[in-house]
């Protein structure tokens, strides 16, 4: 069962391009960064466990949860399933594709095929639009993806999978709900909602906390590092390139912002987005370092980087601040 005239949404981050594609089927045309903002994506987080072999940066919320802000700002039905059940995972998913519904799938990387990098990574998402006796088809991120193909055998140990951030085979899918919704002040509420998040952090590692924690962790890491190259190279190149659309989802937002400061006209907006543009370049520069880092093994690129993301724990804070109190005006 194929879903007929299916049309994949086209986008550089996981989440965004399987729910887009979803959207798409309820006739939704929005970007992929008014997508990012709207899901109040913009995050960050510095992760280390003893079962992880070097510590995770990460840029955005947590998996799904962009998905589920999405929804509720644009008062869309959203309906997620999990199962520990493989049967019942793999029903979840074939009722709707035999109804015509696409579906959004988090899934390990690590067992689809047509990935050319192998690495463990549980908080991937995909979407689905059919499947036959032998493979299930899914959109995933471009550039190098789109329409793909996978065994069902590997989707299922793609879902399945144990690890960090790992889920229970989820399955989600979305329908148009009862209410209308304004794009203008989706924007105000889904920006001031996610200013507060960022802001107000629970703990040290995250938000604008976090970046600072880093700068000082990272050279702690960097130091006790069997493998500085493979360490700091892998980094950088998930920073930059793997689905983040560039610079740590900075990219993603500054262009949320300035596409939001065209809708709404606020001054406020256009100020932030000059902060992220600067963000943005600073970001990048530190994925540069990274790597330069990992090339060389010398650490004076890893203190360079440290003296960036100190200055960019501020500057994140004073930005991201000018948003906080959008939703009272």
């Amino acid at each position: 069962m194929i879903i007929d005239n299916f049309e994949p949404f086209s986008g550089r981050h996981c989440e965004t391009t399987a729910t887009g594609s979803l959207l798409n089927q309820l006739g939704f045309e929005l970007s992929e960064p008014m997508l990012f903002g709207l899901g109040e994506g913009l995050g960050f987080i510095f992760w280390n466990m003893k079962m992880m072999d070097f510590p995770f940066i990460g840029g955005r919320t947590k998996p799904g949860a962009i998905t589920e802000a999405l929804a509720r700002n644009l008062k869309l039905d959203l309906s997620v399933k999990e199962t520990v059940s493989i049967k019942k995972a793999w029903q979840n998913v074939a009722d709707n594709i035999d109804q015509d519904i696409a579906v959004g799938l988090q899934l390990d990387c690590y067992h689809l095929e047509y990935f050319g990098t192998k690495i463990y990574f549980a908080g991937h998402f995909v979407a689905m639009y059919g499947y036959d006796d032998d493979f299930a088809y899914l959109v995933d991120t471009q550039p190098d993806h789109g329409k793909v193909k996978t065994s069902l055998k590997n989707l299922e140990l793609a879902r399945s999978e144990k690890g960090p951030m790992a889920a229970k085979n989820l399955m989600y899918s979305l329908s148009k709900g009862s209410e209308d919704f304004d794009l203008g002040g989706a924007i105000i509420t889904a920006i001031s909602n996610n200013a507060k998040g960022y802001l107000n952090p629970p703990i040290k590692n995250f938000g604008y906390k976090g970046i600072h924690t880093t700068s000082v962790e990272i050279k702690k890491w960097f130091k006790r590092s069997t493998d500085v190259k493979t360490d700091f190279q892998t980094t950088a190149m998930l920073m930059e390139k793997a689905g983040t659309g560039g610079a740590l989802f900075r990219n993603l937002y500054r262009d949320f912002l300035k596409e939001s400061t065209e809708i709404t006209g606020i001054d406020a907006l256009d100020k932030a987005h000059l902060g992220f543009v600067e963000c943005a370049k600073l970001w990048t520069e530190v994925a540069s370092l990274f790597d330069r880092a990992g090339a060389s093994g010398d650490m004076v690129h890893i203190n360079e980087a440290s003296e960036i993301l100190d200055h960019l724990s501020k500057l994140e804070y004073e930005t991201v601040g000018l948003l906080e109190g959008l939703g009272e005006h």
